[in-house]
């Protein structure tokens, strides 16, 4: 089975395991006054207390957890547990006796091992699991795939529908032509990271030239599409001299393609490329002399900034919804208690953007007084949520979340606006662009069918 079980937030790893179940027992505690009605049948959520509770809400995370991106799944399993905890540190999600009363988020882990025939594998055992959620986005292939499948699973067996939560999957036609009312994004998508690039791009004067590289598949595809369509309307005095696709996740040795953006006198890269295909592109680079600047997706973590090294300083771009240098007591503070958490140099990889999502699916829940996917969709399509100074809240009309960006530039640890590196290499990214939401924002082509 591809299913790695973590039931009440409990994972294999101690170190992970004791702070959530202290929570938890703290919870069962707090939770002494209900009802024997609506403490019945479900076991204690910690070993050695007497008290039951109604039982947790169960969430799914189908990701890669093995193989080229197990980093990029790792990470984001780490984002979404300590999101998770916060919830249930605090009581769980608050709902009404007669639906049980409060509950506690369950985080469980399936193995897609990068595939999307084992994304689907995962999900038709995580639904038989009981999972109310599902949670995915390393991939927009597979996150197409899923969709359909949900959307067909959630017509057939109504008594058993979830709802699909996706936090990175960046293809714009995922909340365009195949949006979906069970579907909600609640990262960027490439179309609007390539607006938020474009902002510093168009006053780089200096910029005559780029080269194009993606992974061949929908998302790396599309941000091709995207750059091209923008460096036309708003940089046309730039030439595109390079505009190639690669496998994704397959490549194990880049030097033949950065021989040839070297070669093509490419001023600068642009690229949606992630884990190690991004890492070991840009180190390939730097190992063949290439001296030009890279614009990129996610180039602020996963080793990338390590790999470029100093030859990064000035030239590696890279936009987010959020960076640990956003200027900030409340945002720095955030980053900090991530850090505390996570102290393992190679764990840094702290993403805003799924904070907010977990707060939107408990804030969904509540207000829907209800854990049945229907309620909590239609309080998730007015979903507005706040943390540490950021946020954002839900478009209704295609299920694009909206939120803030801002664009960073490569710099060493210590200097103006750089208080904090990434994953212990000695390089941040110093913030020069903010942008707000309304700002941010893209139109949409969305025909939403609702149930």
């Amino acid at each position: 089975m591809n299913k790695l079980r973590s039931v009440g937030l409990k994972t294999a790893t101690a170190a992970l395991r004791q702070p959530v179940l202290a929570a938890a027992t703290a919870l069962v505690c707090a939770l002494m006054p209900l009802s024997a009605s609506h403490a019945q049948g479900a076991p204690g959520v910690a070993a050695g207390t007497a008290q039951t509770q109604a039982k947790p809400v169960k969430v799914a995370l189908i990701e890669s957890l093995s193989g080229a991106f197990a980093n990029t799944g790792e990470a984001v399993y780490r984002n979404v547990y300590w999101a998770m905890e916060r919830v249930n540190a605090r009581g769980g999600v608050q709902l009404p006796a007669s639906a049980g009363g409060p509950r506690l988020l369950s985080l469980e882990r399936y193995d897609s091992k990068g595939q999307n025939e084992e994304a689907l594998s995962a999900l038709r055992a995580a639904i038989d699991d009981g999972a109310q959620v599902i949670l995915q986005g390393n991939s927009s292939a597979t996150a197409a795939v899923l969709i359909e499948t949900i959307n067909k699973h959630n017509e057939r067996e109504p008594n058993k529908r979830v709802i699909f939560l996706n936090y990175s999957a960046v293809d714009p036609i995922l909340t365009n032509e195949k949006c979906s009312f069970w579907h909600f994004r609640f990262d960027a998508h490439a179309d609007m990271r390539m607006a938020a690039l474009m902002e510093v791009m168009r006053e780089d004067k200096a910029l005559k030239s780029v080269y194009l590289i993606g992974q061949d598949y929908s998302f790396g595809q599309a941000v091709l599409r995207e750059a091209k369509k923008q460096l036309a309307a708003q940089r046309p005095d730039v030439a595109v001299v390079g505009d190639e696709l690669h496998p994704i996740g397959r490549v194990k040795d880049f030097a033949p393609y950065a021989v040839k953006i070297k070669t093509s006198g490419a001023q600068a890269v642009v690229t949606g490329n992630w884990g190690n295909d991004l890492t070991l592109l840009v180190k390939a680079a730097r190992e063949v002399g290439y001296e030009g600047s890279f614009y990129t997706f996610y180039g602020n973590a996963l080793g990338a900034p390590a790999a470029i090294g100093d030859a990064g300083i000035g030239k590696v771009v890279a936009v987010a919804d959020w960076l640990p240098n956003v200027p900030g007591a409340q945002s720095e503070a955030f980053y900090q208690s991530f850090r505390t958490r996570f102290p393992k140099p190679q764990d840094d990889y702290v993403h805003m953007r799924m904070q907010l999502m977990v707060e939107a699916l408990a804030q969904s829940i509540e207000r829907a007084g209800s854990t049945d996917a229907l309620a909590v969709a239609r309080q998730m399509e007015s979903a507005n949520v706040q943390l540490s100074g950021q946020g954002g809240s839900m478009r209704a009309a295609d299920h694009q979340f909206q939120q803030a960006l801002v664009v960073g530039v490569m710099d060493k640890k210590g200097a103006p606006g750089v208080k904090f590196d990434v994953e212990g290499s000695g390089y941040g990214f110093r913030v020069v662009r903010q942008i707000a939401a309304a700002k941010a924002q893209q139109p949409h082509s969305c025909t939403m069918q609702r149930p």
